[in-house]
């Protein structure tokens, strides 16, 4: 055999070295153990629930706190904040879709005489017909609000100028024709109506000063035809 031959043949007769030898071995790679993950316990899957059904709960009355926020407690309908945030949403789709849309601001004419002579209770009982009337004159689109006191708003989508303002007219003479019986006196309350149209550069505050302007001098020119 020659010298080669006898160098190849000891190299084939070498093995891994055993622990008996005092050498440490390298495992094969089936060997070394792989981690899992640990199974949930029942009683972690019950937390998880609990957990869960406590957090839904807690959205519901944040949900249920914010919607009363924006709701006049008396009407059921937005509030100033409630309509503002509305008006908002609205003027932001005009913008992005080129919609068109009408503001009206109407405001009751002789609540403060009936709250006066009556009490406030009438008074109360007067917005309550006069906020069912409005809503019978929308649309389920359409948004009614109250900003305060004796005056309300009203988002009319997709009415033209002449639309709008035939629109205020007819709600207008809706509420002028309602009647009250207090103390055994029947009474009417009436309403002005302004209007302000709505594109892709109105603002929210500007709007309702614009509808707000038109209404006070709606109110003068009723004031004026009266006498």
């Amino acid at each position: 055999m020659t010298k080669k031959a006898r160098k190849t043949a000891a190299r084939a007769g070498k093995g891994p070295k055993s622990a008996a030898s005092g050498q440490k071995v390298t495992p094969r790679r089936s060997d070394v153990p792989t981690s899992r993950p640990r199974a949930v316990a029942n009683s972690d899957k019950a937390t998880i629930r609990r957990l869960k059904a406590e957090l839904a709960r807690t959205q519901a009355q944040i949900e249920e706190l914010q919607a009363s926020a924006d709701t006049d407690y008396l009407l059921g309908i937005p509030n100033r904040r409630g309509f503002e945030r509305e008006l908002k949403r609205a003027i932001a789709y005009i913008k992005r879709y080129r919609a068109g849309a009408a503001l009206v601001v109407l405001d009751v004419d002789r609540l403060k005489p009936i709250n006066d002579a009556f009490g406030h209770a009438a008074g109360d009982q007067v917005l309550k017909v006069i906020t069912t009337t409005l809503l019978a004159q929308v649309r389920a689109s359409d948004v009614v609000g109250r900003l305060g006191g004796d005056e309300f708003a009203l988002l009319l989508w997709n009415l033209s100028e002449t639309d709008a303002r035939a629109k205020a007219a007819a709600l207008e003479e809706a509420i002028d024709q309602l009647t009250f019986v207090f103390d055994g006196r029947t009474i009417t309350a009436g309403a002005s109506a302004g209007v302000a149209l709505l594109d892709t550069h109105s603002e929210t505050s500007r709007a309702l000063e614009a509808a707000d302007s038109a209404m006070y001098v709606r109110k003068a020119l009723r004031r004026h035809e009266a006498f």
